[in-house]
């Protein structure tokens, strides 16, 4: 997975983000959210910078993860493009006041980096953990969507272990976004 996205363009990447957007943006729960935990894309990640500059601009308050030194996350307020300092890892990382680990608990709507999902919502991240940890303090009811790429759907089951936390619903540049059971 990460060396198919190794081979996207960086327009390709800009592409899909644009597309990912626009249909985030016309999502009914995210027009309703108030507060969404999200993350800044690095590298070969679908891109969501345009995403969070949209939500902030129409008054959605978001969240960013801060990484901490035990792997766990913070979460801190995006303020725009301009907020954004390097983070370990070459994460970008808000420069606002960190509010907590326990902040995400309060968001209406996360979004979540994968590297792949399955039907049932199993999420194949980058191994650390930490964004598993982030999602066991939401709610069940909150909708936790994961970003890809139109392929990064896959039919088989991917491994779980007892800790990791399924996405809800996955959004994908061409379909959109599939609700998950």
């Amino acid at each position: 997975m990460v060396a198919a996205r190794a081979e996207l363009s960086a327009q390709a990447r800009e592409d899909c983000g644009r597309a990912l957007r626009d249909a985030l943006l016309e999502l009914p729960e995210m027009g309703m959210a108030g507060i969404v935990a999200a993350y800044y894309s690095i590298g070969a990640e679908p891109a969501t910078r345009r995403l969070l500059y949209g939500l902030w601009k129409r008054g959605t308050y978001v969240l960013l993860p801060i990484l901490r030194p035990d792997g766990d996350l913070d979460w801190a307020s995006y303020e725009g493009p301009d907020s954004l300092v390097p983070g370990p890892r070459g994460l970008l990382e808000p420069g606002e006041p960190a509010r907590g680990v326990g902040a995400i608990a309060r968001a209406d709507l996360v979004l979540v980096p994968a590297l792949a999902v399955d039907r049932s919502g199993t999420r194949l991240g980058r191994g650390g953990g930490s964004f598993d940890r982030a999602l066991a303090r939401v709610g069940p009811l909150i909708p936790r969507i994961g970003l890809l790429y139109d392929h990064e759907l896959v039919a088989e089951d991917l491994p779980a272990e007892p800790h990791d936390c399924p996405v809800t619903a996955i959004a994908r540049p061409a379909p959109g976004v599939t609700r998950l059971p």
